[in-house]
This record gives structure tokens, C-alpha cells and sequence, in this order.
């Protein structure tokens, strides 16, 4: 992988962090991650999943130049490669893995529909960028897993277990950045299969996802606020900004697609994260998750949160100018 700099990025806003912050758990920091991570390069050419309803799903088979195209508008959610994510900023990954009814062994990824990147590929993309990157802490969500075997369940799980090996950080420990540094883990895997985390204990359950299921962004926040007056989840949850359309919208906006819909609804919803603060009282945001994560300054504004925890008498700029990553090499 090329050098390349970062354009308006925070490859390394981890290894910044003031003292202050070095021993907050993980799950009371707040953290940008990525909605339906690997959405990016989803395939037009590949069948709609088996799990998406079944109109659609004939529509496809007699329809396919049309269903395909169309599905691939709503469904693409990010624009780049897990690399250029984490140079972003983003240390949440939404990998919903699948594998395909052609009978190839391959694993991929998909919403709708599959995507041209295998799970081996992008996997190992992200181990090398973790490489170059050594104080930065990833949380990995595996989910969906559409037609995958208990058998394929086993060689994925131990894939990412010889793959990841000393950089994988446990779940009978807390996570902070000191205690991540202290013994060279990067990695959390959450594994959404109960049966595949008792069989291995380096994995974490499935991490609770709050999602409204909406296009509209004032039902969105409506929806997470009433969320937050419930109890907060003890440990990692992600509070999703993505929207939602359902065919309805979609028949009444034909020249629209998922990123046009999401740019109309950005402001309310960076203002909504704005006004929020980490930790871990009743009310406090972890993991936040967006569409198109490169636009709006999404990263930053999630980022910056973690100056609550300090008085809010830092900001983002000058708190990272003051630390370089090397304060901890």
C-alpha cells in the first residue's frame, strides 16, 4: 500500500488524545464509525440477496437492468476503502458478510446486493493499515452473515483469529488506549453469532445498534432520543445517523439516491451529534455511525466530543497539535 496523506483527516486521533483520556473505557469515549462499511463497491451485476422481500426479489429475476441499477443507487452508503476510512477517522466498521448462491467459497460483503471486494481483501487491507498505525484501536462488527454455513462461520472465525493474533484485545479485559497500548491490542472483533463467541473466547458479542429505520432526520433524532432516556447499554453501542427509505420514497423521488437523500438531511443530524457528550451516565453517546462518512466534517464533530469529558476546555484542533503519535511509540 502507497503512502498517500490524508486529506482532512485523523489517521492517528487516538494516539493524540490528552493523558486525561488514556484510561476512559472504550464504550465511554465517543467514536466514529461507518454505516455499512464496505458498501462501496457493491457489484450491479450480482443477484439481490435472498433475504430482501420477495417482490423485490422477483422483480429482480424478471427485471434485473432495472432492480439492480436501482438497488445499487439506495444501497450504496460509503465511498471509499476501509484504509481511507481509518485515515478519516472512522475506528467503527459495520462489515455485514455474505456469501453468494453461486457456490463460490468466497466470502463478500452486502446490502442488497453483493459487493465486488471479498472479506479476505478488505481484511487484510485494514490488518496493514493497523501495521503503519500502532496506537490506533479498530472495532471490527461482523453481522448478517446471508447463507453462510456454521462450517463458514468457523473458517471466517479463525481467519480473523490467525490474521489479527497479538493485536486482538479480548473481552474479558477493559478496553482503554492504555490498556490497548500496553499489550499491542488493535483489534476488537464482534462476532453476532452466539455460538461462534462461546466456541471462541477472543471474540465480543454483537454490539446493540440503534437504528430508526427512516428516512425522515427529525424522526431519526426523535427515535434517539427516546433511546437515550432508557437505560445505556454497559458496554459498546453505536447511535446510527443513517436513514432509511422505504419504496415509497423511493417511487416518489426517481432521481434520487441514497447520498442525495442523506447531503438533504446531514445538517439537522451533525447538529443533533454536536449537542451530545460521551460516557457512561444515562444519555451518553459510544459509537456513532453515518452514511458517506468522507462529507460534512463527521468525523471531527464525533471526535471533538471527547473534550466534554474534560470541561470542554479543549478543542479538537488544539488538543491533536499538542500530542503527536510518536508521544507513545
Amino acid at each position: 500500500m502507497e503512502d498517500r496523506p490524508p486529506l482532512g483527516g485523523h489517521p492517528d486521533w487516538m494516539s493524540r488524545l490528552p493523558e486525561e483520556l488514556l484510561d476512559v473505557p472504550l464504550w465511554n469515549l465517543a467514536i466514529p464509525g461507518s454505516h455499512d462499511s464496505m458498501s462501496f463497491c457493491l457489484d450491479v451485476s450480482s443477484p439481490v440477496l435472498g433475504s430482501e422481500p420477495r417482490l423485490l426479489r422477483l422483480t429482480d429475476r424478471l427485471f434485473p437492468c432495472w432492480t439492480r441499477p436501482c438497488v445499487y443507487r439506495w444501497a450504496t452508503a460509503q465511498e471509499s476503502v476501509l484504509r481511507d476510512q481509518c485515515d478519516l477517522g472512522i475506528r467503527f466498521f459495520d462489515l455485514r458478510i455474505a456469501k453468494k448462491p453461486t457456490g463460490v467459497q468466497k466470502l463478500f460483503f452486502a446490502h442488497g446486493i453483493y459487493t465486488l471486494m471479498t472479506v479476505k481483501e478488505a481484511v487484510e487491507e485494514l490488518d496493514v493499515w493497523l501495521d503503519a498505525h500502532p496506537n490506533e484501536v479498530v472495532i471490527v462488527s461482523c453481522s448478517h452473515f446471508e447463507s453462510l454455513t456454521d462450517e463458514d462461520h468457523e473458517h471466517l472465525v479463525e481467519f480473523f483469529l490467525s490474521l489479527f493474533n497479538r493485536k486482538l484485545f479480548p473481552p474479558q479485559d477493559v478496553p482503554t488506549l492504555r490498556s490497548c497500548w500496553s499489550r499491542g491490542g488493535q483489534v476488537i472483533v464482534a462476532y453476532d453469532n452466539q455460538q461462534m463467541v462461546q466456541q471462541h473466547p477472543e471474540l465480543w458479542t454483537g454490539i446493540p445498534y440503534w437504528y430508526a429505520d427512516s428516512p425522515d432526520p427529525k424522526k431519526v433524532i426523535d427515535y434517539l432520543e427516546a433511546k437515550k432516556r432508557q437505560e445505556r447499554p454497559a458496554r459498546f453501542y453505536v447511535c446510527g445517523l443513517n436513514l432509511t427509505e422505504d419504496a415509497r420514497y423511493v417511487i416518489l423521488h426517481p432521481h434520487q439516491n441514497l447520498k442525495t437523500m442523506t447531503m438533504k438531511a446531514l445538517s439537522p443530524l451533525l447538529r443533533w451529534t454536536r449537542e451530545q457528550r460521551p460516557g457512561p451516565e444515562v444519555g451518553g453517546v459510544n459509537i456513532v455511525c453515518c452514511d458517506f462518512v468522507g462529507v460534512g466534517q463527521f468525523c471531527s464533530i464525533v471526535i471533538d466530543l471527547n473534550y466534554k469529558l474534560m470541561g470542554g476546555a479543549s478543542t479538537l484542533t488544539a488538543a491533536m497539535t499538542s500530542r503527536t503519535s510518536t508521544d507513545f511509540a
